[in-house]
């Protein structure tokens, strides 16, 4: 219904895709605020993880009981990082489906050369610039992973590229945005 009317009103499904994706991010804010927040928690108790895992490498019962009194101890849920990014997953995969089938995105124009929402970027623009622009996002944020975990996630936005090439060009602008 809210794509159908911003489109009406401005005429561009691409301009209504990417007006609907910020409406959902507006709404769906302080659930990423709280799963960010909780992750800077995290992060924070990170050197006394690191230290609590040297000093009880070869007893796990103490290591967790260790853990879990650092948590009571800084008042951190150690699923307050995921949780709200869980509850969040119903929406963006409804969005998925919603734009992925849509009839309404057929022989839709964007901008130059998306001549069709529904078809594939011809030039693999849209997709590459999302990409890329995950690719910085991951590096912009903070981590407290080891080595080999942050090489892993550094693919994910090589992979997502590869994923968007052949999805229609509204799909991949709802993602990018």
């Amino acid at each position: 219904w809210l794509l159908n009317f911003f489109n009406s009103v401005f005429k561009n499904y691409g301009v209504a895709i990417i007006l609907l994706t910020v409406v959902v991010r507006v709404i769906l804010y302080p659930f990423t605020y709280k799963s960010m927040k909780s992750m800077k928690e995290m992060q924070k108790v990170q050197p006394l993880m690191m230290e609590l895992r040297e000093k009880y490498k070869n007893d796990k019962e103490k290591l967790n009981q260790e853990v879990m009194r650092l948590y009571q101890t800084h008042k951190i849920n150690p699923l307050g990082g995921c949780l709200p990014l869980l509850l969040q997953l119903p929406v963006f995969i409804a969005l998925y489906k919603a734009l992925y089938v849509s009839i309404d995105l057929r022989h839709s124009p964007f901008i130059f050369w998306i001549k069709d929402l529904s078809e594939m970027d011809p030039y693999y623009i849209t997709p590459i610039v999302m990409g890329a622009s995950y690719f910085v996002q991951q590096k912009l944020t903070p981590t407290s992973m080891d080595p080999t975990q942050q090489k892993i996630m550094l693919l994910m936005p090589v992979i997502f590229t590869v994923i968007f090439l052949n999805l229609p060009a509204g799909l991949v602008l709802y993602f990018f945005v």
